[in-house]
């Protein structure tokens, strides 16, 4: 029995160049190039209310919770980190929301993974 090939790819998004909008659309779309649209948040939540917003609200996906990136850590973490790596006082703030919402053992695991004891000590380096 042969293994067929997996299906082509479409064309990755210039995410650089999208606007929060567009990009919050391919993460709530569950698009396959949604990691790359959580990326491009975290990167600009430090100067984008918006993109934060955009991270409090993806981290609460279903489908973002259980896609996991590599083994526990899921793309909703990706979300929290980014906006606790951004250092404002309001994505901080959506951080510790975020972080609330997530099943207790998932947060135990996310602090574990960030060896804090508390999310409110967990600062991580800017992505």
């Amino acid at each position: 029995m042969t293994i067929p090939p997996p299906p082509q790819l479409p064309p990755s998004p210039p995410v650089g160049e999208m606007s929060v909008g567009e990009l919050r659309a391919l993460v709530e779309g569950n698009d396959v190039y949604r990691a790359k649209a959580v990326f491009e948040l975290a990167a600009r939540a430090r100067h984008d209310d918006a993109a934060g917003e955009a991270l409090l609200a993806a981290s609460r996906l279903g489908h973002i919770r259980n896609d996991r990136v590599f083994h526990r850590v899921s793309l909703a973490w990706g979300a929290i980190i980014g906006l606790l790596a951004a250092e404002t006082p309001r994505s901080r703030e959506r951080a510790y929301e975020a972080f609330a919402d997530l099943p207790p053992a998932d947060g135990e695991d996310l602090l574990t993974y960030l060896r804090v004891n508390a999310i409110e000590d967990a600062h991580p380096d800017p992505l």
